[in-house]
Order: structure tokens, then sequence, then C-alpha cells
């Protein structure tokens, strides 16, 4: 079991229309706001019992087919490889909801069940209208663009890995456990495969029910630098872009709604496209030649945004100037064509 002391911060008596938005993405650190959801009526139908929630959410559900996951016993909830690494130790098939909620029902007094899992459901496509009276209070400028989806399964965990948005998470039935890790630690949580992936993350290899100290020496340092954050039905955790997560869902049904958003402009790419260039450009060059490059990397893009054309006129700064959708759309193009030589 993994050995993390530290909890995450809580702010106790915030009123749903008072999230202080602005103060939590200063903080650039996960903070609990306790209980800024238990009025809404799916968390009040989930207090009563997991029956409940299941039948409302059925009351939203319009027949649309959903990606469900489900794995045998043997994996207790740990949604991951097979031993070899080469494939996923579950299957991912389309379903019905309604038929996927019964699924999980049934087994809801089952001592070792199967695992069932419902990831990253965009709640507006597949149960509208639940928005209406279970939802955050957006209105806040910052949210220029949202993604909001549902989590459902019973015991289930999501292995450590990052977004690449800001995220408030809240927990609707059942209890989570979050555990954290700032973006440093990312040597210390070794990372898998790049694909496949078991959620289109990279995960940790690491095991955090029975960690191998000895294969993986380093997560002495990450268990020294994460923190565990404890949800109840009502709790909305917020935690930034880049922060490691493993999430433990705890009891034998449950749900989380969460909230993905960027504050950067919709016409930048995914760095992710980048790091993806890098490895096939960059990194199997002499280390000399590396080096060199980091230099080059931290002037045009790690430093300051403006700092390459500063020394310039302004009319000759080009790419080199601030960012805007025409420019995006040129290098966008000017990428494609030199990758497609």
């Amino acid at each position: 079991m993994v050995h993390i002391t530290t909890k995450t911060k809580v702010l106790e008596g915030i009123a749903p229309d008072a999230i202080p938005y602005d103060e939590l993405l200063a903080m650039q650190s996960p903070v609990i706001l306790k209980g800024v959801a238990r009025d809404w009526g799916l968390v009040q139908a989930g207090s009563a019992s997991p029956q409940n929630a299941i039948d409302k959410l059925k009351g939203f559900y319009q027949g649309r087919p959903v990606t469900g996951f489900t794995g045998a016993p043997e994996i207790y909830g740990r949604f991951f490889y097979n031993d070899e690494v080469t494939a996923l130790n579950f299957k991912a098939e389309r379903v019905l909801l309604d038929a996927f909620l019964d699924q999980i029902a049934d087994h809801l007094a089952d001592p070792a069940p199967p695992s069932f899992y419902l990831g990253s459901t965009d709640l507006d496509t597949y149960l509208p209208g639940l928005r209406a009276e279970n939802d955050l209070d957006l209105s806040h400028p910052m949210f220029t663009s949202v993604i909001a989806s549902i989590w459902i399964g019973n015991r289930t965990t999501a292995t450590a890995h990052f977004d690449m948005s800001h995220n408030l998470a809240v927990c609707v039935a059942g209890h989570r456990r979050f555990t954290l890790f700032p973006p440093e630690q990312v040597d210390n949580l070794y990372p898998g495969p790049l694909e496949p992936t078991p959620g289109g993350q990279v995960i940790s290899m690491v095991d955090f029910q029975y960690p191998d100290y000895t294969r993986y020496p380093g997560f002495r340092e990450a268990e020294a630098a994460g923190q565990v954050a404890d949800l109840e039905p009502g709790d909305l955790l917020f935690y930034p872009a880049m922060w490691w997560h493993h999430v433990e869902a705890l009891d034998s049904f449950n749900i989380l709604i969460n909230y993905w958003w960027n504050t950067t402009p919709t016409y930048m790419d995914t760095p992710m496209n980048t790091l993806l260039h890098a490895l096939l450009s960059l990194r199997d060059r002499p280390d000399a030649e590396k080096a060199a490059w980091r230099n080059l990397f931290d002037y045009y893009v790690f430093g300051p945004a403006e700092r390459a054309g500063a020394h310039l006129p302004e009319a000759a700064r080009g790419n080199l100037g601030p960012l805007d959708d025409m420019k995006a759309r040129r290098l966008r193009a000017m990428l494609l064509n030199r990758l497609n030589r």
C-alpha cells in the first residue's frame, strides 16, 4: 500500500455560487471544497441508495450506446495491462447504459464482482437534461470551453496518469480517493507505454496496492511528494493540469462528474504532438546536439514568450510575435507540408 501522509487542503463553507475559481487556479495545487454539491438531486439519490441513483440516471438516458469497460473479478478493479504488458486486462465494448447499470446493480452485494467501469462519458450527449439540477456554476469567464463528463462503476481503480486540462471533480455517489503528485514526479512514477493505454493517457506502472520498491525505487520519492484527497458525496476536488492522479472508487456503486477546461486559446495544438515529434526528431541525437537543442527550446519556447522577437521590428517578427488563429493555421500548414515530404 502507498505510504503518503500529506492530506490535500480542504476549504469548508464555500457556497455553490461562490466558488473562488481564480484563487483555485492561482494556487496551482489540489484543493477540496467540502460539500459544495451536496444539494444536487443525484447526490441526494445516491445517498439514499445505489438503486435510487441508478433509477435517476436511467430517467435521463435516451438510448445512445456508450463504451463500457468490463474486467474479470481477478483484476480487483485495476484496469491495467496483462502480465506481459502486451494487451489490456479488460474489454471495452459498446453497450446500452441502462443494461450496464443493471449489471452493476446485480453485483452490488457480491464480495468479488466483475469490474464495471464507464469512463469519461459526455453528459450532454448521453444524459441530456441531467445538468439542469446537477451542475456547477460555470459562469466565470475562464470557462470558455468546458467538457462535462460522468464516470460510473463499482470498486475500480484508474491508475495514476495526468491530463492536459484543469479538472473539477465532483464525487456524486460512493466515496473516492485521489492520490495526487506534482508534474515533476514523472521519473518516480515510471510511466508505461505510449500505446496502448487503458484510458488514452500514459499511466504509472507502479501497483499502488503492492508497490515494488526494488523495481521502482524512485517511487518512495513520489510518495514523499504526493498527497491524498478523500472525497465524500457532494465534495468537489480541484487539481491543475498535468498533475498525476490515481483514482480509487471505494464503494459497490460510484459516480463522479468532472469538468475539464483550459485557459489556453483553442487554436493552440496539443503539446503531446510536440512530444511525439520530439521522439522522432530529437531523442536519439548525440548528447551534444540535444544539449544545443535544449538551449534553443529554452530560448524560443520555455522562456518568456516575447523574448525571441523583442529585438526585431514588429513587422519582422512573424511567428515569433504573439500567436493568433491565423498564425496557428499557417504554422500547422507549414508543419504538415514538412512532415509529408
